[in-house]
């Protein structure tokens, strides 16, 4: 998940963006920056690292079945062909 204090700080770089004009606004708007920033982030369908990493373990731990069965096919395959023509 995203740390808020993230956001707090990406929120204070863009509040410190703002024009002079605007400057006394900056509370408000730094406050509404992390709202939408937490608002935006909570649509992404995140997953932490750790997750992240298991689902490439069995990614990898798949793919190596699918390459065996996939062998395995064609060793079976060429097996009929070959039963096929005597």
């Amino acid at each position: 998940m995203i740390d808020l204090n993230h956001l707090d700080t990406i929120a204070n770089h863009l509040s410190d963006l703002l024009p002079p004009a605007l400057y006394e606004s900056r509370g408000e708007l730094q406050t509404l920056f992390k709202d939408v920033l937490q608002a935006g982030l909570a649509k992404l369908d995140l997953v932490t690292r750790e997750e992240f990493e298991i689902q490439r373990v069995i990614l990898l731990s798949t793919r190596e079945k699918l390459e065996t069965l996939l062998h395995t096919l064609v060793l079976l395959e060429d097996r009929l062909t070959d039963q096929g023509k005597n």
